[in-house]
């Protein structure tokens, strides 16, 4: 079990990461906060430090509003509202200079900047602190395996149940152990927690200007300045941390693999994770790929079973999910292939779960038409 800082040293390097803001982290002194996100398994060394440690104080964030999302509005902790726009943990304010999100921070309680700086300030870096080590001690106090899947024991678990298709954007509201097919561009869904990305066994991101599922999850979740241009590939970076960390850049991974990031600008549309499934196996020279029917079956297995790994040990009360129709794309497999792979492996997840709200999406109104038919056939 690795050790835990000390309240008062992440005390002291909050006070000067709130000046500096989440950018600025590599210039601040991060020693007890890469030491709690160590601890809670965040990170394993320098490449991914910085991530690990986004997602230790996104985590105590949403532990300081009782573990729900953490929203500006009277509808979250006034506390955990605070720490997020002082931290720039709030997508929109991650930029922001350290006035003005001191500013939006005292905005949350109605008192002026100097007042909020001399004592509400001091309360949230202190209850973030606190917070930061009770997600790094739940932590270390769990396995770091996945959470494993429910048993079959019991009651049957309700049939999933499939609504017709619909068009237009994506809004909330599906109700538990429920497939709804909608016809929606995947990046233009919002309020699902999960959004599922198919990638090549390479886990290379398609390209932003290339019309696929992974180049517009990569193009939509990109961080841009005032004048538009990106200025962090979020979900490409944070899939080569991830390749570095485990020994595997420039290498494949095994088919159906599936690994999570964050949804980088995507989450001021609702979502909270993007899940990469290794779908497609190049072949040749790489201008074509080969996919397995089995691996479609297998990747949703390990994307639900992440789901709820992620869902208890980041403390993010996630309960949606969204797949796009994985592995149908530039030498992929028959649509009507993936449709009925895609609902049977879907269904026999809400079987063991039905805990969780899918979502199926496809551009293609004759796509989600095949996608319907296929959840009504026996």
């Amino acid at each position: 079990m690795h050790p835990l800082p000390s309240h008062e040293s992440l005390v002291a390097e909050l006070r000067e990461l709130r000046r500096r803001g989440l950018p600025g982290l590599r210039h601040c002194t991060r020693d007890a906060l890469r030491q709690a996100a160590v601890a809670a398994g965040l990170c394993a060394g320098p490449e991914d430090e910085q991530t690990g440690i986004e997602e230790l104080l996104g985590a105590a964030v949403r532990r300081l509003a009782g573990g729900r999302p953490v929203r500006d509005d009277d509808s979250s902790d006034p506390l955990a509202r605070a720490a997020a726009h002082s931290f720039g943990i709030f997508p929109a304010r991650r930029g922001v200079p350290g006035t003005d999100r001191r500013k939006a921070a005292a905005a949350v309680y109605g008192v002026t900047t100097e007042r909020f700086r001399k004592s509400q300030e001091h309360d949230a870096i202190a209850e973030l602190a606190a917070a930061v080590l009770a997600v790094a001690r739940q932590a270390a106090g769990q396995p770091a395996e996945a959470v494993p899947e429910p048993t079959a024991a019991g009651p049957a678990a309700p049939a999933a149940r499939t609504a017709p298709a619909v068009a237009g954007p994506v809004r909330p509201g599906a109700a538990a152990g429920r497939i709804t097919v909608r016809v929606c561009p995947i990046e233009d869904v919002r309020d699902v927690d999960i959004l599922v990305s198919s990638e090549n066994t390479y886990l290379e991101m398609s390209k932003t200007f290339r019309p696929t599922v992974s180049g517009a999850l990569r193009r939509a979740a990109a961080v841009r300045d005032a004048q538009g241009e990106i200025v962090d590939d979020v979900l490409s970076r944070e899939l080569g941390v991830w390749l570095r960390t485990h020994g595997r850049t420039g290498m494949q991974v095994r088919p159906g693999t599936v690994v999570a990031t964050s949804s980088g600008a995507l989450a001021a549309q609702g979502v909270r994770r993007i899940h990469h499934a290794a779908i497609a196996t190049p072949v040749g020279d790489g201008d074509r790929y080969h996919v397995s029917p089995a691996v479609l079956g297998e990747a949703v297995r390990r994307s639900f079973e992440l789901a709820r790994h992620e869902s208890e040990f980041l403390s993010l009360p996630m309960s949606s999910i969204c797949f796009p129709l994985l592995g149908s794309g530039r030498g992929g497999l028959p649509v009507e292939t993936v449709a009925r792979r895609l609902l049977d492996a879907v269904r026999e997840e809400l079987r063991r779960d039905p805990s969780w709200s899918v979502l199926l999406v496809t551009p293609e109104e004759s796509h989600a038409r095949l996608l319907t038919a296929a959840s009504s056939a026996p």
